[in-house]
């Protein structure tokens, strides 16, 4: 396992994890569940009334939102990954695990904003341990006042 990456099997587990975050950097946090096929946002094809997956198990979703600047949200799919928006920058597919590792880097301030010139463009980057990085596309009109601190 990479250093700095903790296993969350679950939903919950990953909720208690986003909590303890939230704690530890002074930032308050609300949370809502999903669970259930019919409550999901990925179970669009489940029928009227249907609550399971077709294995028997009862998915579960949440979705966290971060008090203060930068600006976070969390959904959590029951499919071991999540969508963390930044500042409205959306990022998504980050596996599940990566979660807690991915917003101790926003929060302690190590993300940024990688810059171009010509073309112009923008890069929300956002290192975790292992020397891997995830990196987003920021649209130039989407730039926030916090985005635009962190440019590089």
């Amino acid at each position: 396992m990479i250093g700095g990456m903790e296993h969350l099997p679950t939903t919950e587990a990953a909720v208690n994890a986003l909590r303890a975050i939230a704690a530890d950097h002074s930032r308050e946090i609300e949370v809502t569940h999903d669970i259930g096929a019919d409550r999901t946002s990925r179970r669009s094809a489940a029928g009227v009334g249907v609550t399971t997956d077709p294995d028997g198990s009862l998915p579960h979703e949440a979705f966290a939102e971060f008090g203060g600047l930068p600006r976070v949200s969390v959904r959590l799919y029951p499919e071991d990954d999540a969508l963390i928006t930044v500042e409205g920058v959306e990022c998504p597919d980050i596996p599940r695990d990566d979660v807690p590792a991915f917003l101790r880097s926003v929060f302690d301030g190590l993300a940024y904003v990688k810059a171009r010139r010509f073309p112009p463009a923008r890069t929300l980057v956002v290192p975790l341990p292992g020397d891997r990085t995830y990196k987003e596309y920021v649209p130039l009109t989407s730039l926030t006042p916090w985005l635009s601190g962190r440019v590089r």
